[in-house]
């Protein structure tokens, strides 16, 4: 008995180039990522996947929920804030154990 996290499912004003961002970002597979409207990475080990879904309004205030993620073996913390920014994220603060950033949807 119990529940499985099947998705982590985040509003965005463009569903597919969010999903885009967050493929490349991964590696994870884009799937059904050229609608605005919603849009699905999967997780190659199976789940949580991430699922993008479009909102008519704009953000407002801190986030709920974040992100935590941290670079594979074989990268660094500065290769990857360097590629994440080359596909369009923002580096909002600088810490001493890790950085903040915004992804395309401003999304911390």
């Amino acid at each position: 008995m119990g529940i499985q996290l099947q998705n982590v499912v985040i509003d965005a004003a463009d569903a597919g180039k969010l999903a885009g961002f967050w493929a490349a970002a991964t590696g994870w597979e884009a799937a059904d990522w050229s609608s605005a409207e919603e849009a699905v990475v999967r997780n190659p080990a199976g789940g949580p996947h991430l699922y993008f879904m479009r909102v008519p309004e704009e953000r407002a205030g801190k986030n709920r929920v974040h992100l935590d993620v941290g670079p594979t073996e074989g990268s660094s913390a500065s290769r990857e804030i360097e590629r994440l920014t080359v596909l369009g994220a923002r580096v909002l603060s600088e810490h001493e154990s890790h950085t903040v950033l915004a992804d395309p949807n401003t999304s911390k």
